[in-house]
């Protein structure tokens, strides 16, 4: 077993619901009263290192560490950093680490956040690693749900579109799975449809979930429709995105077929999949939704900054000899430095990076 030295959030699942339900009341608290927090990390320094375009994750972080009082450091376009020159992960996250009270990173291959938490001298949040996890983003999901809805129990969930691809799906259904009485609807097609491993944690959990190909059919039992634009950037060719990037649109036909207490979020940036004048319907909240997501930024820098109790293991397998994961995407087919940990039995195994799984 391999313990982290700190708080990091890589994954929700390894923190559990009494957790994350106490950062989302933070998150609350600091919404209805920013400035009591103002003071909370002065002289402290948090450093953003984005190897992939972000807009309102990469802003949002920033905005939090400067509304509690502290700075900033780090790069938004690997170009423009060593990394250009060839430097490895593990040498840019362990200099920048040790410059920094806090690091949040966001990279295009599956578990790269993991990976550098390995030798980090700071806590690390998973600002997004590939198709695979978005830890915050579900925070900012579950504290719009926690004000917009008033429970974090008992809800119908319809998630629409990339399921295969999406982060912040596969998040979102790994932490929700551990309230009562959440049911989820995957609404996508076979080639966008929420992968194998996530369905066997919900069905561990004993969480319900349907699929349905149909959004205009789904809407009208939820109470949450969460939107995902089909993601160009994790597509092998051109012609596979463009037979697949208009499956799915709400538009006001299909949104009036959903209940007057629906609430529609997305995490955005959009594309086609809702199209503009949706916005003003009083169910569109995704605006909101990312406003929110300053505030649960906020509450989870503090935390992970003054919480010392809840270090949890990296990785509880082992390496296998001449075991390699088979995810293109994974980290550790790109530095190939890293050791390839895997848990389960010699049968299948799952890649304790991307959470890939090997037929032995």
């Amino acid at each position: 077993m391999v313990m982290s030295k700190y708080t990091d959030i890589i994954d929700l699942a390894d923190m559990g619901s009494d957790w994350w339900l106490k950062v989302v009341k933070l998150a609350s608290d600091i919404y209805d009263d920013p400035q009591k927090y103002s003071k909370a990390c002065d002289g402290k320094i948090m450093a953003t290192l984005f190897y992939e375009p972000s807009t309102r994750t990469q802003m949002s972080f920033q905005t939090a560490m400067l509304r509690l009082g502290g700075t900033i450091i780090g790069f938004d376009n690997p170009a423009t950093s060593s990394v250009a020159k060839g430097e490895n992960l593990k040498d840019t996250t362990k200099i920048v680490s040790s410059y920094a009270d806090i690091m949040v990173m966001r990279h295009p291959n599956d578990g790269a956040a993991k990976a550098a938490a390995i030798t980090a001298d700071c806590p690390i949040i998973n600002a997004g690693d590939g198709g695979h996890l978005h830890p915050s983003q579900t925070l900012t999901d579950m504290l719009t749900l926690y004000r917009e809805k008033g429970r974090l129990t008992d809800l119908t969930i319809g998630l629409c579109g990339d399921l295969k691809n999406g982060r912040t799906v596969h998040s979102m259904c790994k932490a929700l799975c551990g309230f009562k009485g959440i049911k989820f609807v995957f609404i996508s097609t076979p080639e966008l449809g929420m992968p194998k491993y996530i369905k066997d944690i919900l069905m561990a959990s004993s969480c319900e979930f349907t699929e349905n190909p149909s959004l205009e059919d789904a809407i009208k039992d939820l109470d949450m429709l969460y939107m995902t634009r089909v993601q160009k950037e994790r597509f092998a060719s051109e012609e596979e995105y463009n037979s697949l990037k208009d499956a799915y649109c709400l538009d006001r036909a299909k949104l009036n077929k959903g209940r007057q207490d629906l609430i529609v979020l997305h995490p955005l940036p959009r594309v086609d999949e809702i199209p503009m004048d949706v916005d003003d319907d009083p169910r569109a909240m995704y605006f909101k939704q990312a406003k929110y997501g300053v505030f649960v930024r906020m509450a989870l820098i503090l935390t992970v900054m003054n919480d010392r109790e809840h270090s949890v293991p990296l990785f509880t397998g082992k390496t296998y000899n001449g075991v390699e994961c088979r995810n293109p995407n994974c980290i550790t087919r790109k530095e190939h430095y890293l050791p390839r940990y895997f848990r389960g039995t010699a049968d299948l195994l799952e890649c304790e990076y991307c959470d890939d799984r090997v037929l032995c």
